[in-house]
């Protein structure tokens, strides 16, 4: 059963990817080569006397609800780490339950980009680890540059109800379809992806350059330094496996032991990786229409796969011309939402597909209320802020969060895109043919990133000469990182091992299966090895 505390992953690309001693005087000597693709970037840019401090602070910890917290303080820009700007990261801990057998810290990422992993374990997300792993390990995450609590953190002004940039007059008008085909339609996409740029340069212009995977990857080596932790235990699950990847290329010689669960595979341009990500969401479609009846029964919208497929091939055609009502919003389901709603029920069909089923239902009869739910929770949700709030430290005392624009930010600084919309376009025919709604929004969502700064990786194949054997877990059913993205970067990384999880859903550790606990724990605990050709 899927531990529905750990929201695992966004999408990659944005729909609408261990021993303990006490660390004296060490500095952030550089451990190794500098991998291709990070460019003349080392894992040390501005030397170990200019970041010593930042490595050798020490964290107050305080409670907070259940959990103990703290904050880390790291250069906004390593390559000039004493000019002042930096960012604080909130920390939070789940003390391990046997200090006695205590191995070390076990720093996770639940994915986004964009997700706050401080959160995550106020939401008690620890229980997403077995009962063997958090008697061994203080369960350690935080929120990244950039992300939820972070100061200072990415604003595009997305949650802000009352903000005063407005998109340009008419873009967006001509068209709900999420295939823009007149010029006129394109040009308004185009608009629209111009301004949400515009509107993250003028709020956050300062920090955009500086919230990427590579700076990340420097800040939870600042972490392990401050946790007192020789080397660096992690699993990342969805964007955490490309973080812990880019960790382990920086400092292949500071790993104790990386899981990599739904990874994201570093070769692809942002081409490649959006046709493939949305190749494997059509197809966990074709699996949910096969499945539905055996696991959620009469409350299928079909009786057979091929029913399925047409409730939802029309519900895009009806919604396309004629947006479906949402009790108690002024919005409308549009195919955006629609498709948003479909996307994400693919990521834990356990949790997720009844849900999806009875939402279709409702749909198909005009009420686009449940759909409009699964795409945004708090879409129908009553205000409840007149309360006082929370009190600091309690388990409801949540940073605000700015996922959507977390996640742009990440992904466009990350992977060079072109300056030129044209080849945008271009994949957007093709991603039509080939994935249909699935493919275009993926090709509309990287539009944004056509002017954003530019980031200091490429796509690369990994080389971390000195790094340990560390564990991947590829789902063979997962849409929003398929299965081949595992199967490569297992076959990227020296003495990588493959773990296969035969099922749909996004994932695997966490969810349930007996077969991937055992393995990750060994690995995790007791550096056990995971054979070749493993599957559960």
């Amino acid at each position: 059963m899927n531990h529905p505390a750990l929201k695992r992953g966004s999408l990659i690309l944005a729909l609408a990817a261990l021993g303990a001693t006490a660390l004296t005087g060490c500095g952030p000597a550089s451990d190794g080569a500098r991998p291709p693709g990070v460019g003349a970037v080392s894992a040390d840019p501005a030397g170990q006397s200019d970041l010593q401090g930042f490595y050798q602070q020490k964290l107050t910890w305080t409670r907070c609800g259940e959990l103990q917290c703290a904050t880390l303080t790291v250069p906004m820009d390593y390559a000039h780490p004493k000019d002042g700007r930096t960012f604080t990261l909130p920390l939070a801990k789940a003390v391990t339950a046997d200090p006695d057998w205590r191995v070390g810290s076990l720093v996770f990422n639940p994915g986004g980009p964009g997700e706050s992993g401080v959160d995550q374990l106020k939401s008690g997300a620890q229980s997403s680890f077995s009962e063997r792993t958090r008697a061994r390990f203080d369960i350690v995450s935080f929120d990244p540059r950039g992300v939820a609590g972070s100061k200072p953190a990415v604003d595009c002004g997305s949650s802000d109800p009352a903000a005063e940039d407005q998109p340009p007059s008419g873009a967006g008008d001509t068209s709900t379809s999420l295939y823009p085909k007149t010029d006129a339609e394109r040009r308004a996409e185009l608009a629209n992806a111009e301004h949400q740029t515009a509107a993250c340069k003028a709020r956050s212009g300062a920090i955009l350059p500086h919230v990427g995977t590579l700076d990340a990857a420097r800040d939870m080596d600042v972490l392990r330094a401050a946790l007192g932790d020789d080397k660096l235990t992690y699993l990342g699950w969805s964007y955490g496996t490309y973080l812990g990847t880019v960790y382990g290329e920086l400092f292949p010689r500071r790993v104790r032991a990386l899981v990599l669960d739904g990874a994201v595979d570093p070769a692809l341009d942002w081409s490649e990786a959006a046709l493939q990500q949305a190749k494997g969401f059509r197809k966990s479609v074709d699996d949910y229409a096969g499945q539905c009846a055996s696991v959620v029964g009469n409350a299928c919208p079909a009786a057979t796969p091929d029913g399925i497929h047409k409730v939802i091939t029309d519900l895009y055609a009806r919604v396309s011309k004629r947006p479906l009502r949402i009790k108690g919003s002024d919005e409308r389901l549009d195919q955006a939402m629609l498709n948003a709603a479909v996307s994400m029920s693919m990521y834990s069909p356990e949790s997720q597909w009844q849900p999806l089923s009875e939402a279709l239902r409702a749909a198909h009869k005009g009420d686009g209320t449940k759909l409009a739910e699964i795409a945004d929770p708090g879409i129908s949700a009553q205000d409840d802020s007149s309360d006082g709030g929370s009190e600091p430290g309690s388990d409801d005392d949540q940073a605000p969060g700015n996922s959507s624009d977390a996640i742009v930010a990440v992904n466009c600084l990350d992977q060079p895109h072109p300056r030129d919309p044209q080849p945008y376009w271009d994949l957007l025919d093709r991603a039509n043919r080939e994935a249909g709604a699935f493919g275009t929004s993926n090709v509309l969502a990287a539009l944004t990133c056509k002017d954003w700064p530019a980031g200091a990786q490429k796509p690369h194949r990994v080389q971390a000469e000195g790094l340990p054997p560390v564990l991947v877990v590829g789902t063979t059913g997962d849409p929003a990182t398929p299965y081949e993205w595992s199967k490569n970067l297992a076959g990227q990384l020296p003495g990588g091992m493959l773990l296969t999880f035969r099922g749909p859903g996004h994932t695997a550790y966490g969810r349930g299966s007996a077969c991937v606990t055992a393995a990750v724990d060994a690995y995790l605990l007791d550096l056990k090895p995971v054979p070749d050709g493993t599957t559960c």
